[in-house]
């Protein structure tokens, strides 16, 4: 991949993961994501440096991966040409649509148009991108590898990704820029860029807790795992929002932990999330 090309993808994931820590009110991560950031952004040539930050201005994704030879920014069919242009790396390639800047992933997950066991509930909320079959009660890992193994696994076994250790992979590379786990037993570890359908969640329980985080003294009791599509980001962060601001409070997390069974512990997190999640 043209260096330039992985330089950008990776500044703009720190820009995104600002994003949620800013959602979450940890300041210090915060903090400590601006000076990475301003440190990455000075790397950048003049003209490069001028693009990104005039694409960012518009949008948080400026630069997005081609999938089956459409723009996963704005969703164009892009010419042969320009596709094939965008796979030999020359220089920067912008969408001629959306002028966002575009790459070829190496070895991308995708998200699967149709799940075979998928349930599609006429209600809005979380059951649009959730099914009882991504329900787990009781995880059965005790650390964070085992755990998010157990997620993307129920992902790939429910027809939902096709490539369940691409996936797991990617999850991990996240977690090493900075930890998903956050206040309240909570964690979101995801996995942006999984093209071909729609934003996806999954969620696991654990009574015992799980060492998500070694920095965070509080044990995780409730991970939710999402793979975003590219032109979904903007509404994870909504997402996220809603959710962390529903689950502050116990009573939520609660009547979450209470659930025994897959279905119902979809429909009470259905419930639950009601009022944050439209």
């Amino acid at each position: 991949m043209n260096p330039v090309v992985n330089h950008l993808i990776q500044l703009q994931e720190l820009t995104l993961i600002r994003a949620e820590q800013k959602i979450h009110k940890h300041e210090n991560r915060v903090e400590k994501l601006e000076g990475a950031i301003d440190d990455m952004t000075g790397q950048l040539t003049a003209d490069v440096r001028s693009i990104f930050l005039r694409l960012q201005r518009r949008s948080p994704i400026v630069i997005v991966p081609v999938s089956n030879g459409i723009c996963s920014g704005c969703g164009l069919k892009l010419p042969i040409s320009l596709v094939q242009e965008v796979r030999q790396a020359p220089g920067l390639t912008h969408c001629p649509t959306c002028t966002r800047i575009l790459y070829t992933p190496y070895e991308p997950v995708r998200r699967l148009h149709e799940a075979p066991n998928r349930i599609k509930p006429a209600k809005p909320g979380i059951s649009r991108f959730s099914s009882p079959s991504l329900m787990i009660p009781r995880l059965s890992g005790s650390k964070r590898n085992e755990v998010i193994r157990e997620l993307t696994d129920a992902m790939h076994a429910n027809g939902f990704v096709d490539n369940s250790d691409k996936l797991y992979e990617e999850a991990l590379r996240r977690e090493t820029i900075m930890s998903t786990a956050v206040d309240h037993g909570l964690a979101f570890p995801h996995v942006r860029g999984i093209e071909g359908g729609a934003l996806t969640l999954a969620m696991g329980m654990s009574s015992e807790g799980i060492p998500f985080d070694e920095d965070n003294k509080t044990l995780t009791h409730l991970v939710f795992f999402i793979v975003i599509p590219t032109a979904a980001n903007a509404f994870y962060l909504k997402l996220l929002a809603g959710l962390t601001d529903v689950l502050r409070k116990a009573e939520n997390r609660e009547k979450l932990m209470a659930e025994e069974e897959p279905e119902k512990l979809w429909k009470t997190l259905i419930k639950v999330t009601r009022p944050a999640v439209s």
